[in-house]
């Protein structure tokens, strides 16, 4: 048996400021005391998608009112919490700064041990605290800006079999809705759109199907919405409220093909692991699209294996999941000092090659 531990946690990765107190009693159960989470759509809506230094700006101006926040729907005073978790990177810079400086500041101010972690862990884990998953389970991590397969052997040991070469899907749903004129965040708004959509109306691409493996590509399918969007304004001088909506359903029926069949593929790695209880999880924004959950949990059924999606509001950015990567971490794992560095790029396998390159900054994914 261990001993009760309660974790306040900060997330501050791209343009969602959260705080979250987490409270693992002594049997293991982890429980969600609070989570606050502060979106700034309203101040990047301007500009077709996130400013990086508007972010940075906003994330520094209410971390504190976040972290007041999570304490006090929690109940819990600052002195009886245990640590301090936070996202350490990757993301936007200016970000993860703000948010490793107010950690660092909390940590000091109360002598709490301070924990500096991965944000991908953070999603890929969240199958753990939100339906206690066995290890090994395999993980499609689909967000804005990552797109991977992950065997997920345990909280520290992460092996990636696969993932997008471009483009994250994520991405490529904002970069969409700006070529339609949709209203940013754009996965949503094509989402919403594709449901007045025709699927068939326009033939689009399938990237990489014709290629074995599990890696993905969405770059070509973006140039092709691009082609799809011209050639009407051309023709009939103009896109019209029917031609967005068959172009968004195009396009994420496409999105939805290209991951059914590399998740199908991925599950036949996963299953050379002989796992207890197969298990295929989605996490990150991305999963909160209907249609993709819909066609994953076909994917597992077929493969023989459950099938685990967090609530929504644990799909996007949250500091709820930051704070149960630390909880899984602090068992085996020494504290962070002061001189925890934020970092723009920190891949969670950094054992396999670099997807999209690599520079002084390090692997991006």
């Amino acid at each position: 048996m261990g001993r009760t531990q309660t974790v306040l946690a900060l997330e501050s990765s791209c343009d969602d400021t959260a705080a979250a107190v987490l409270r693992k009693n002594a049997s293991g159960e982890t429980q969600i005391l609070s989570s606050i989470v502060r979106g700034q759509d309203s101040l990047h809506a301007a500009y077709g998608g996130v400013v990086p230094e508007i972010a940075a700006r906003a994330h520094a101006e209410i971390l504190d009112l976040c972290v007041e926040e999570a304490l006090d729907v929690a109940q819990t005073p600052l002195q009886d919490i245990d640590a301090i978790a936070v996202t350490a990177g990757p993301g936007l810079i200016g970000g993860v700064v703000s948010g490793v400086m107010c950690a660092k500041g909390l940590a000091l101010a109360t002598g709490k041990p301070l924990y500096g972690i991965n944000h991908l862990a953070g999603h890929a884990l969240t199958p753990r605290l939100t339906d206690n998953v066995p290890f090994p389970y395999l993980m499609l991590l689909v967000s804005g800006g990552h797109c991977q397969f992950l065997l997920v052997k345990g909280p520290d040991d992460f092996k990636r079999i696969g993932g997008t070469i471009d483009d994250a899907p994520g991405e490529a749903f904002d970069k969409i809705a700006r070529l339609l004129a949709l209203p940013q965040p754009g996965g949503p708004s094509v989402e919403q759109a594709a449901q007045r959509g025709y699927t068939k109306r326009f033939s689009l691409p399938r990237p990489l199907l014709d290629r074995t493996g599990c890696d993905m590509s969405f770059s070509g399918l973006k140039t092709a919405v691009l082609r799809a969007r011209d050639g009407l304004v051309r023709d009939q001088g103009g896109l019209y409220p029917q031609d967005q909506a068959d172009l968004s359903a195009g396009f994420q029926a496409a999105v939805v093909d290209v991951l059914a069949e590399k998740t199908s593929r991925a599950m036949h790695q996963y299953h050379q692991l002989s796992p207890s209880t197969a298990t295929l999880c989605v996490a990150g924004g991305v999963a909160a699209n209907m249609a993709i959950r819909a066609r994953l949990e076909t994917v597992a059924r077929d493969n023989g294996a459950g099938f685990v999606a967090p609530p929504l509001a644990l799909c996007t950015d949250n500091a709820a999941m930051i704070g149960f990567a630390a909880l899984e971490r602090m068992a085996d794992h020494p504290p962070d000092d002061l001189t925890l560095a934020a970092r723009p790029r920190w891949p969670l396998d950094a054992k396999s090659p670099a997807m999209l390159g690599s520079g002084k900054k390090g692997a991006k994914a």
